[in-house]
């Protein structure tokens, strides 16, 4: 993995700020994030997904924006979903929809936003089973909180942490979903070992996220808006399935696998959109 730091030299957030697959965090509505600040990556991306949960019913309400829920979920999905919840979504797949969650099943969501696979998950493993949203954006955190209260969810519970410090028991999850959300860490090998150690043996995750085929030009490392846009801390794939091995993942098979920018004409060639499944060893 590269050492490059991205914050050594940090270029502006302009209002076409790219985003996976165009339209899965932000639709290019990108706030201007100052040099004063960005002290870390962490800081900029709690900048930018919470001005997305304070835009959330904003989003929903305006026809001409593009949300990940209208490419990536199904009609019947979107009709169980607050407006608010579809309008703060953020992804590049759908690990839900082809997770298998199975009833009496607990379940984790890394980034859970506005809360859209935490609520799809809830229906799945129904009144016997659990389910976690883990999102260190505060006003992402009262968003979601309020979509719940609206759907009368009462298996769902939000808590504000870090994926790379997961606020959960060793050995407590069935099953661990994310979209689009690690390739916004630093320390992805340490996403990994927490995956890992809050899984039941036997428990597997669904993740969907952002590759790349080749590393990524060092001034795209080193922009803010790529960086909140999921692009910026993209692994090479590569380095991406070597880190799920060697957290001690095995059985890993790519579910999904598609050109985030099928159009592109330079780096962003590169681009990735992959779905992925790996067990903890029983």
């Amino acid at each position: 993995m590269s050492n490059l730091n991205p914050l050594g030299t940090l270029t502006s957030i302009d209002a076409v700020a790219a985003c996976c697959g165009d339209d899965c965090c932000s639709d290019g509505s990108v706030v201007e994030i100052s040099h004063t600040q960005l002290e870390t990556i962490t800081a900029a991306v709690k900048h930018q997904y919470g001005a997305l949960a304070e835009s959330a019913a904003e989003r929903a309400a305006d026809p001409t924006r593009r949300k990940a829920t209208d490419r990536y979920y199904s009609a019947d999905q979107r009709q169980v979903l607050p407006d608010e919840a579809a309008g703060a979504s953020g992804g590049c797949g759908n690990p839900v929809g082809i997770a298998d969650a199975k009833p009496g099943e607990t379940v984790l969501d890394l980034g859970s936003g506005g809360g859209i696979d935490c609520f799809l998950a809830a229906k799945e493993v129904g009144d016997e089973g659990f389910v976690i949203g883990i999102d260190m954006t505060p006003r992402m955190i009262e968003l979601a909180q309020k979509n719940a209260a609206n759907l009368g969810t009462e298996n769902v519970v939000f808590k504000l942490g870090h994926i790379e410090s997961i606020p959960q028991p060793d050995n407590t999850v069935d099953l661990v979903i994310s979209n689009c959300v690690i390739a916004l860490s630093e320390q992805k090998d340490r996403v990994f070992s927490e995956i890992q150690r809050i899984l039941k043996p036997g428990g597997r995750f669904v993740i969907s996220d952002m590759v790349t085929e080749a590393p990524l030009p060092d001034e795209v490392r080193a922009s803010a808006a790529e960086w909140v846009s999921c692009v910026g801390g993209a692994a090479v794939m590569s380095e991406y399935l070597e880190l799920i091995e060697e957290a001690g993942f095995t059985g890993t098979e790519v579910l999904k696998q598609e050109r985030s920018r099928p159009d592109a004409v330079d780096w962003q060639t590169t681009l990735i959109n992959l779905t992925l499944r790996a067990y903890k060893p029983a």
